[in-house]
C-alpha cells in the first residue's frame, strides 16, 4: 500500500462550536500527516461549484447556505490508504449511524450538520485538493 493524499474539511458547524482543535487532535492521533491546512470562508459561488455533483438533489440549496454561513477548515491529509482511512475516522454521514470512536459520532449533530467532508475516491481527491490549495501549498 502506498502513501496517498486526501482532502478533508471541518465544516462551519464544528468550527463554530470550537471543536476544530479536538478534531485535529483525533486526525493526528490516527496517524495522518497534515500536509496543508487553512481556515476559509467559502463563497456561494465556490460552494455551488464544489458541491455541483449534488445540484439536482433537494438538499442542494440548504447545503450551499450551510457551507457559506461561517468559515471551514480545509486540509490535505496524508498517510497510507488515506482516503479510506479518513472516511473510516469520519464515520457514517448520519451521526446516529456512526460507529463509536468516529469524529461524527462524537461531534456531529445531525445528517445535515455532520461536521466533516472527505474525498470519496482518488479522482475526487484530485479535484478537491486543487480547489483550495495550490501546488506550492503542498510542498
Amino acid at each position: 500500500m502506498s502513501v496517498e493524499r486526501t482532502f478533508a474539511m471541518i465544516k462551519p458547524d464544528a468550527v463554530g462550536r470550537g471543536v476544530s482543535g479536538d478534531i485535529l487532535s483525533m486526525i493526528e492521533k490516527a496517524g495522518f500527516r497534515v500536509v496543508a491546512m487553512k481556515k476559509h470562508h467559502i463563497t456561494q459561488k465556490q460552494a455551488e461549484h464544489f458541491y455541483a455533483v449534488h445540484q439536482e438533489r433537494p438538499f442542494f440549496s440548504g447545503l450551499v447556505k450551510f457551507m457559506t454561513e461561517a468559515p471551514s477548515v480545509v486540509m490535505v491529509l496524508e498517510k497510507e490508504n488515506a482516503i479510506q482511512s479518513w472516511r473510516d475516522l469520519m464515520g457514517a454521514t448520519n451521526p446516529a449511524n456512526a460507529a463509536e470512536g468516529t469524529i461524527r459520532k462524537k461531534f456531529a449533530t445531525d445528517i445535515e450538520r455532520n461536521c466533516l467532508h472527505g474525498s470519496d475516491a482518488p479522482e475526487t481527491a484530485a479535484q478537491e485538493i486543487p480547489f483550495f490549495f495550490s501546488t506550492a501549498d503542498l510542498l
